[in-house]
């Protein structure tokens, strides 16, 4: 089971819209067979059934034990993921373009970038399980909290000084085995975590 998987398949990705398949599919974090879930969701067996199908038919859900009772084998179904993303793809038509306005103020970009990242780290997260090879990958997360407008924006020179440094100093453009990788910074408003705080709002903003 992967820990998160991408979906860039439009009628995956329908599927999951579907309130009673979503439960369904945090439900089967663990293995459970349609009667158990009937029982959990108050729904009837041959209505799970017909959700459980569409599921498997996308590759939502996997088998994962057979087991007979009697004339009835009990299918043991389990999600293939803990998680799931839509990826951007799904929409490939009107997804948004990070080349296409390059503004590093632009919330707009930010989310262009963000759906970039979905979409390349999806696909090679599917490439790498099916070549059953490690992705290597790096993610750092942190807070801060500025004084005033003009801290932040210090921070955000000063930061940007130092990512095209490293860049400088590390990228090898005649490396005949070097491989590619792309760097994000992103730094936004920490959404609201109670009343009055961290609200990105305020006379400096």
């Amino acid at each position: 089971m992967l820990d998160v998987a991408v979906i860039d398949n439009p009628a995956a990705a329908e599927t999951t819209l579907d309130p009673m398949r979503a439960r369904l599919l945090a439900e089967l974090a663990e293995p459970a067979s349609a009667t158990m879930l009937a029982a959990r969701v108050g729904l009837a067996r041959q209505k799970i059934n017909y959700h459980l199908r569409e599921l498997e038919r996308h590759g939502l859900i996997e088998l994962v034990e057979e087991r007979k009772k009697g004339n009835v084998t009990e299918r043991l179904m389990r999600a293939t993921a803990r998680s799931y993303v839509i990826s951007p793809a799904v929409l490939a038509a009107v997804q948004p373009d990070p080349a296409r306005s390059p503004d590093r103020l632009s919330a707009g970009w930010l989310l262009a970038l963000a759906t970039r990242l979905v979409r390349e780290v999806g696909a090679q997260i599917a490439g790498a399980r099916q070549a059953r090879k490690p992705l290597a990958t790096f993610g750092l997360d942190a807070e801060v909290r500025f004084a005033n407008a003009a801290d932040r924006a210090a921070f955000a020179e000063e930061l940007t000084a130092a990512a095209a440094e490293l860049v400088s100093r590390y990228h090898d453009e005649n490396a005949p085995r070097g491989r590619d990788h792309r760097v994000v910074i992103a730094l936004h408003p920490s959404p609201k975590t109670s009343a009055g705080e961290n609200t990105g709002e305020g006379k400096d903003s």
